[in-house]
């Protein structure tokens, strides 16, 4: 399956699309802040060089604004992008948004805009990053 090719603005205030990185993990979280979305956050931003040794560009995706983004990333130090899909565009296109306007956890794993792995349904938030550097190769 092909990534939707859409621009989000980052936390940094550029406008990226993931499906352009050669090899990329995107993970959706719900909301900013939250209990279960901070640990995921910290928890790729923990190993955020291992994914950049393999090739990997890390993007953390949700609803929030990116004012909120710029915020949770200066407050837990993210050293990669969040991307606002605030009007839940790109969510909508995976089927993976929310009657509440968010969006699921879900992590995708892209090669060349393609998706090779999806991450669903897991345990517990920080499990996420874990498991999709296992398949990040």
């Amino acid at each position: 399956m092909k990534f939707p090719d859409v621009e989000l603005t980052a936390h940094t205030g550029e406008q990226i699309s993931p499906a352009k990185a050669p090899k990329a993990v995107v993970y959706f979280f719900p909301k900013a802040f939250t209990q279960g979305c901070t640990r995921e956050t910290i928890r790729f931003n923990e190993l955020y060089e291992k994914f950049a040794e393999r090739g990997y560009e890390v993007f953390g995706v949700s609803t929030d604004s990116v004012e909120t983004l710029k915020k949770f990333a200066e407050k837990y130090g993210v050293k990669f992008k969040l991307l606002s899909d605030k009007d839940g565009r790109l969510s909508s296109q995976l089927g993976i948004l929310r009657p509440t306007g968010t969006a699921e956890r879900v992590t995708y794993i892209l090669n060349n805009g393609e998706v090779v792995h999806v991450l669903k349904g897991l345990k517990s938030a920080d499990q996420h990053a874990d498991k999709a550097l296992e398949l990040a190769k």
